[in-house]
Order: C-alpha cells, then structure tokens, then sequence
C-alpha cells in the first residue's frame, strides 16, 4: 500500500475514534443525569438561591448606588454574576458524586470499560453543564420579572448556554480533581467550602474589578469564573466598560477545561487506589 492511500486510512480510524470517544461521554452523561428521576426536585431546591441573592441582596445594593456599573442597573449587573455564581455553586461539588460512586462500585465499572479516561472525565464534564442550563432559565426568568432588559437574540441566548456549559464543565472538573486527590466525602466538602467563596468572591460577580485592591486584581484575571461572568454580562444585558471581550472570554474558558481535562484524565484512576 502506497503512503498516499494509507494517509486516508489512518485519518478515517482517528475519526471513527473520536466519534467512539464523544458517545462514550455522551453515555457517561446520560447516566448521571438519570440520577435527576430519582430526585427531581433537585433541580427546584437549587432555584431558591438565585432568588434570594436578586430579590434581596440586588435589591438592597442598588439602593446605595455606590458600585459603578458601567450605565446599567445594579440588578442588571448582578444577574449575570449570579447566574456564574449558580454554575460554580453547582459544578464545584460533582466530585462527590464520584466518591459516592466509587464506593458503590461503580467507578471500577467505568474504569475497565474500553472507554477512553478523557471520555468518562468529559462525560461527567457535559452532565454538569447540562445541569447548569436549568439555573440559566431561572435567571433569565428573575431578571425579566425584575425589569432588566435581557438579550432574547438567539445568537446571545446560544452564547449564553454555550458558556454555562463550558464554565460547568471547567468547575466540574477541577471538582474531579479534587476528589481523585482527596478521596473522602467529609474532606471534600471542607476543601469545596473553602474553595467556592474566593473563587466567586475573587470576580467580578458583584462588583467590578476595578474596585478590588491591586493584589486581588490579580488573582482576579487569573479566576476563570471573572471571564465566565465578564462573557455572560456582555450576552445577557450587552457590553458594560471593561469587558474583556467575547473572544478572549471563551478562549480562556477553553484553554482551562483543555487543561483540566489532561489533569483529571491522568489523576481519575487513583480514585479507587
């Protein structure tokens, strides 16, 4: 066989690899979303927080008009943020359910399975960030009844859901990490605890950068969740001055679950160890 036709060749297998690769994750989703028959009030529990933090503590803050927010309300700044805050809240502890799981026997399972380790990491990866939609439609929902002049297009609502999905799946996975390192459920909740309030308090969720001391600017432009927050208030009420812009938002985005994703597929075997 000359080397011209075994090019063709090799490039089909890569492909038909690929595709095996995204139904295994695809299937590993599936699975634990089928976690939300058993409990589907879930989903209505996680709707409480959002309200209280735009109907109460939006609503407190914008009486004091001291947060600069580039021209629009306060609540309108907020809601964005709170949506970012509810993506993490939500993905920052889906390591537990893989500690659960490996007690269960279930991550010995997967783990003898032909699927690739990026796949089951992925899988997990996409579940979360389909779980994190249901908090984007509450969101939306609160800020219209709240009068903030939400972005209906359907290039921004895409955006929108398109970067929920990514922020999950790049907190999720470093939730995987944490867990694979862990590996019990008591100190995974402490380590999720202290780590949930820097990460959102160290972004522009509830005020911008700018009014942050310098050392804490810069941990801030180091955060994923301040481009998570900075491309969703640009989508969902327009661009407010400072943004980072679009491209620079999802690339960063990008590059963190790319490189999350290498860390966990390596570290998810030792879970079981």
């Amino acid at each position: 066989m000359s080397p011209v036709s075994a090019r063709p060749s090799a490039v089909s297998s890569r492909i038909a690899r690929t595709a095996d690769a995204l139904a295994q994750a695809g299937a590993v989703a599936e699975a634990d979303l089928r976690k939300l028959r058993h409990d589907p009030w879930e989903p209505v529990m996680r709707m409480v927080q959002p309200a209280l933090w735009l109907l109460i503590f939006g609503q407190v803050l914008a009486r004091t008009r001291g947060i600069p927010t580039g021209g629009v309300s306060y609540v309108a700044f907020l809601a964005p943020g709170i949506l970012a805050q509810r993506v993490l809240f939500v993905a920052i502890f889906y390591g537990v359910s893989l500690i659960w799981e490996r007690d269960l026997g279930i991550v010995n399972k997967y783990l003898v399975s032909p699927a690739p380790r990026a796949a089951l990491v992925l899988g997990r990866a996409l579940a979360s960030g389909v779980r994190g939609i249901s908090q984007a439609a509450v969101v939306y929902v609160l800020a219209a009844w709240l009068g903030v002049p939400v972005r209906w297009t359907v290039g921004a609502v895409a955006g929108v859901v398109l970067m929920v999905m990514l922020g999950a799946a790049v907190f999720s996975t470093f939730s995987l990490i944490v867990a694979c390192i862990v590996k019990t459920r008591e100190r995974f909740m402490g380590i999720g605890q202290v780590l949930t309030m820097p990460l959102f308090f160290a972004s522009d969720a509830i005020y911008p950068v700018a009014l942050m001391p310098g050392w804490l600017q810069g941990v801030a432009a180091c955060n994923p969740l301040t481009y998570q927050v900075d491309a969703l208030r640009s989508l969902v009420v327009g661009n407010v001055p400072g943004s980072s812009g679009l491209a620079l938002d999802f690339g960063i985005q990008v590059a963190a679950l790319a490189l999350l994703t290498g860390v966990a597929t390596r570290l998810y075997p030792r879970i079981v160890d």
